[in-house]
C-alpha cells in the first residue's frame, strides 16, 4: 500500500471517530456529549476519562472539540512510535486485509518471526520460547502459572513468591495477588496463596526471605506505579545470585520498561539473565500485545502442552504490529535516541526551580513537584495542551512516545513554570476549602 492509501485509511476512521463511532452523521460528537454517553454506557471503573480523544498523528492527540494536545504519557508508555506511525499502520492493515485471527491450532509467519525476533534482541539462550498474551497483566499471569511448576519435591516442597513492597504487576487475580498495594487487593481477597513482600532494594532483606521453599522472585527494574523508581545499582545482580543460590526462579516485569523505554532494548538485561521476563505496553505500540518469555531449555519446559493458553495472544495481526514496533526501533536507531534525549530531558527538568528532583531512565522519568502539587498540575497540564500523569501527591510521570523530539518536549519544559505555578494556587485554594470545611463541622 502507498502513503496515499494509508492516508486513505485514516481518513475513514477519523469520519467514523467524528460521527461517535457508531453514531448517526447527525448525533453530537463533541466532548460534553461523549462523555455523558460514556457515563451511561460503561462500567465507572477508571472513574470520569479527562476526555474523548478521537485522532492522533505523531506525538499529538486531539479531543472531540478539536483541541490538540502534545502526549507525554503516550497511553501509559504504550504508544512507542507515537499515533498513526505509518509502519504500524500498514503492517496492522495489510495483515487484516490478508489473514486476521487463527486459532492457536495454527502458527502465522508474523507470530514466528516476532518470536524470532525478541530472542534475538534479548540474547536468549538455545531453548529459550516466547507466549505471546494480550497484555502486561496476562504476562505476568503466564509467569506466576510458570513460578507454580518450580514446584519442588513431595519430600521439599515450593509454595512462596516474593514479590517487592511498592510492585505493580497487574489487577487480574494472579498479578494482583503479587502487586503491593493493599488497597488494589484487599476488596478482592481471599487472592492466591503464598506470596510475601519485602523491601526493594534491601539485600539483607532478600537474603531473609529467599530459601529452598520460594517457588520465583519477581521484580520490576523501575517501578513506575510506585513514582518510577529504579532500584539500587546491583539489587537486581543480588535476586540472580540468591534466587539461583536457593533453585528459585527469577523474573523480571518489564512490561513498563521493555522495548527501548529505558534507552535499551530491556532496562534488566545486560546485568542478569533471568529465568523469565514479561513484556507488553511499547511492544504493540497500541495494539493489545504482551509476552512472557521463558531463558533457556529447562524454563521453557516447564508449562507444557494444555497447560496453559489463550485465544487471542499472538494473533497475526497483533503480532504484525509487534514486528513493524521492533523493526522500526531499530532501523531508525530510535533505541539511542531515547537514551540521549531522556538524558537530555532529565537535565531540562533538573535545572528548573519548580522540580525538587527528577528520577528514572530513558524516556520514562518522575518528576518530584512539591507535595499536593502533581495531581493539579496533570489538570492544569490538560487545560494547558499536555497530557501527563501523577503516580501521587508529588510525583509527574513522562512517558512520552520514543521518537518524540526535543523541540516538542520544548514546548512542555517552556510551559512548566506557568502549570506549576497555577497548582501552587490550586492546591492552596484546596486546603483553604478544607479548613473552611472543617470549621464549619465544628461550629454544628
Amino acid at each position: 500500500m502507498s502513503v496515499d492509501d494509508y492516508d486513505a485509511v485514516a481518513q475513514s476512521a477519523l469520519a467514523l471517530a467524528q460521527q461517535g463511532r457508531g453514531g448517526s452523521a447527525a448525533e453530537d460528537a463533541s466532548n460534553e456529549s461523549l462523555l455523558g454517553r460514556y457515563k451511561h454506557s460503561l462500567m465507572g471503573v477508571f472513574g470520569m476519562p479527562q476526555r474523548p480523544l478521537v485522532r492522533g498523528k505523531g506525538s499529538y492527540v486531539w479531543d472531540a472539540d478539536g483541541k490538540q494536545y502534545l502526549d507525554l504519557l503516550a497511553g501509559i508508555a504504550v504508544n512507542a512510535l507515537g499515533h498513526a506511525h505509518l509502519a504500524i499502520v500498514g503492517a496492522v492493515t495489510e495483515q487484516i486485509s490478508t489473514l486476521g485471527h487463527v486459532s492457536n491450532f495454527f502458527t502465522s509467519p508474523t507470530q514466528v518471526g516476532l518470536a524470532e525476533k525478541i530472542l534475538e534482541l534479548t540474547d536468549a539462550p538455545e531453548g529459550s520460547a516466547v507466549f505471546f498474551t494480550n497484555s502486561g497483566t496476562e504476562s505476568n499471569e503466564a509467569a506466576l502459572k510458570l513460578a507454580r511448576r518450580n514446584a519442588g519435591t513431595e519430600d521439599k516442597p515450593r509454595t512462596r513468591i516474593v514479590a517487592l513492597k511498592q510492585g505493580f504487576h497487574g489487577r487480574t487475580m494472579g498479578a494482583l495477588s503479587m502487586t503491593w498495594k493493599p488497597g488494589y487487593r484487599a476488596p478482592f481477597e481471599p487472592l492466591v496463596p503464598g506470596v510475601e513482600w519485602i523491601e526493594p532494594g534491601d539485600v539483607d532483606a532478600l537474603k531473609a526471605a529467599v530459601d529452598d521453599t520460594v517457588q520465583a522472585v519477581i521484580v520490576e527494574p523501575i517501578q513506575g506505579e510506585a513514582g518510577v523508581r529504579e532500584l539500587p545499582e546491583g539489587y537486581l545482580e543480588a535476586v540472580r545470585d540468591v534466587t539461583r543460590e536457593h533453585g528459585a526462579l527469577m523474573i523480571v516485569d518489564e512490561v513498563q520498561t521493555g522495548i527501548a523505554r529505558t534507552g535499551e532494548w530491556f532496562a534488566s538485561l545486560g546485568r542478569v539473565t533471568p529465568d523469565a521476563m514479561t513484556l507488553a505496553k511499547g511492544l504493540g505500540g497500541g495494539i493489545p500485545l504482551g509476552a512472557l518469555v521463558t531463558f533457556g531449555e529447562e524454563n521453557s519446559k516447564r508449562l507444557s502442552a494444555g497447560q496453559h493458553g489463550t485465544t487471542f495472544g499472538g494473533n497475526p495481526v497483533a503480532t504484525a504490529a509487534g514486528l513493524a514496533v521492533l523493526e522500526t526501533l531499530e532501523a531508525e536507531g530510535i533505541v539511542e535516541h531515547v537514551k540521549e534525549t531522556g538524558e537530555w530531558l532529565a537535565e531540562q527538568l533538573a535545572k528548573l526551580p519548580e522540580v525538587e528532583s527528577v528520577h528514572g531512565k530513558g524516556l520514562l522519568l518522575g518528576v518530584e513537584v512539591g507535595e499536593g502539587i502533581a495531581p493539579h498540575m496533570v489538570r492544569i497540564a490538560l487545560e494547558s495542551g499536555f497530557i501527563i500523569n501523577a503516580t501521587g501527591p508529588s510525583t509527574v510521570r513522562l512517558a512520552p512516545p520514543l521518537n518524540i523530539t526535543r523541540d516538542e518536549l520544548g514546548t512542555f519544559l517552556t510551559s512548566f513554570a506557568s502549570i506549576h505555578a497555577e497548582a501552587v494556587k490550586a492546591l492552596e485554594t484546596e486546603h483553604t476549602a478544607n479548613k473552611n470545611t472543617q470549621k464549619e463541622g465544628t461550629k454544628a
